[in-house]
C-alpha cells in the first residue's frame, strides 16, 4: 500500500524540503498523478530553481519575502512573518516556464504545482486580493485564503487554498470527499501542508510540541486508514476516501496548504459529505464565528 503520510525530513530532495508528485520529484508515490508539492527554506541571498515543464505552479511565501523570476521577469512577493499572519503575495506562473525562487533576507517558501496543458498568463496575486473566507461557526470555525479557486484564478488544473484553525477547532469537517466524478462531486485528489505553533495566550511553554492531527477513512471498498498527528512541515496525501477533521489540538494552533486536482474535465471542488456527520453544518445556523478570527499581520 502507498504511503500517504510524510513526516518533516521524509521527503526531501536536494535544496528541497519536500518534493513529492512535481515534473522532477524523485520520490514516486504510486497512483499519484494529478497534484504535487515543494517546499524549501532558503537562508539570505539563496535560490531554488524549477525548470521549464508541463505543469502549472503557485509560490506560496510560508515565511519572509522573496522574488520569483518566470522566464526572466521578476515579481517581488511581499511575504509574511507566518503563515498565521494573514494572507501572503502569491504567483501563479503558468505553464512551461521556467522559474527561479530568492530572498534577500532568508525566509520557508511552497510551490503548488498539477500537470497541465492550457497555458494561462503569469498572474501575481496580491495580499490584499486574496479572499479571505471566515467557514463554520463556533468550534468549527476557520479561515480559507481563496487565492487559487475557481472565482480567483484563471488556471487550468488546480484548486489551491490555505486554511489557518484556532487551537482546539476542528477544520475539513464534516468529513467529506471528492474521489468520484457524478453530480454534485468532483475526483480531486489532494495534498495537505501543515505548520503547527503554540496559540497566542496559550499556558503552553513556547517550545512546546505543537501538533495537530488528520483523519482519511474508506468511502468505498478501497482501503485506507490514516490517523496521523501532524507538526510543521509534515504532509499528508489525501488519494481518496472520507477526510477530516483536521484537528488543532487545544493550546496549538493549526495550519494548512491544500492542493487539489483530478482527472476530470471540470476545474471545480465539489464535495459529498459523510452522511453520518453532515449534520453539524445545521448547528452552525445559531452559532458565532470563533472571535479569535480573523488571523491578520
Amino acid at each position: 500500500m502507498a504511503n500517504w503520510v510524510y513526516p518533516l525530513g521524509t521527503a526531501n530532495d536536494g535544496k528541497w524540503d519536500i518534493s513529492l508528485g512535481t515534473s522532477d520529484s524523485n520520490l514516486a508515490v504510486d497512483g499519484w498523478a494529478h497534484t504535487g508539492l515543494k517546499a524549501a527554506t532558503l537562508a539570505a541571498g539563496a535560490a531554488v530553481e524549477l525548470p521549464a515543464a508541463a505543469e502549472e505552479r503557485i509560490v506560496v511565501p510560508l515565511s519572509g519575502s522573496f522574488t520569483v523570476t518566470v522566464d526572466g521577469e521578476s515579481y517581488r512577493l511581499a511575504g509574511r512573518e507566518s503563515v498565521f499572519h494573514g494572507p501572503s503575495d502569491v504567483l501563479y506562473t503558468g505553464i512551461e516556464k521556467a522559474v527561479t525562487i530568492s530572498s534577500n533576507d532568508g525566509g520557508r517558501v511552497a510551490v503548488a504545482t498539477a500537470p497541465a496543458k492550457a497555458g494561462y498568463p503569469t498572474r501575481l496575486i496580491t495580499a490584499a486580493e486574496t479572499p479571505v473566507e471566515l467557514r463554520g461557526a463556533g468550534n468549527c470555525s476557520r479561515q480559507v485564503h481563496n487565492f487559487g479557486t475557481p472565482a480567483a484564478l484563471e488556471a487550468d488544473r488546480f484548486i489551491v487554498c490555505e486554511v489557518i484553525t484556532p487551537a482546539g477547532n476542528w477544520s475539513s469537517y464534516p468529513p467529506h470527499k471528492h474521489d468520484e466524478e457524478k453530480d454534485g462531486e468532483t475526483n480531486l485528489e489532494e495534498i495537505y501542508y501543515f505548520e503547527t505553533r503554540v496559540a497566542p495566550g496559550s499556558p503552553a511553554p513556547e517550545d512546546a510540541d505543537a501538533f495537530g492531527h488528520a483523519r482519511i477513512y474508506a468511502s468505498d471498498e478501497r482501503p485506507i486508514d490514516v490517523s496521523a498527528e501532524v507538526r510543521t512541515g509534515d504532509v499528508v496525501l489525501v488519494p481518496y476516501g472520507w477526510h477530516g477533521p483536521a484537528m488543532a489540538a487545544p493550546g496549538y494552533d493549526l495550519y494548512y496548504l491544500n492542493v487539489m486536482a483530478g482527472p476530470g474535465r471540470v476545474r471545480e471542488w465539489l464535495i459529498s459529505d459523510d452522511p453520518h456527520h453532515g449534520w453539524i453544518r445545521q448547528t452552525w445556523e445559531g452559532q458565532d464565528v470563533d472571535p479569535r478570527l480573523p488571523f491578520t499581520a
